[in-house]
């Protein structure tokens, strides 16, 4: 792995500014540093509801309020 790391050392920087950030963020912001439900089912749907919750976050960041209810209303 180290090999491979360190031969793609610009995909490895790309994905730790893109994905790691987004799963650090929901662990810091939400508090999922582990999952409340058990079983693979019950943790998609926690994870998922994570995800959802971030997304509209950052969109409501870049957009702002009034660009989304607009885009609602239309």
């Amino acid at each position: 792995m180290n090999a491979r790391a360190v031969a793609h050392l610009e995909i490895l920087r790309k994905r730790m500014a893109i994905v790691e950030h987004s799963f650090g963020t929901i662990k810091r912001w939400m508090n999922q540093a582990y999952f409340l439900m058990r079983g693979l089912p019950k943790v998609r749907v926690e994870f998922s509801l994570s995800a959802l919750a971030y997304n509209i976050k950052r969109a409501i960041a870049i957009a702002g309020v009034p660009t989304l209810i607009a885009a609602l209303l239309s």
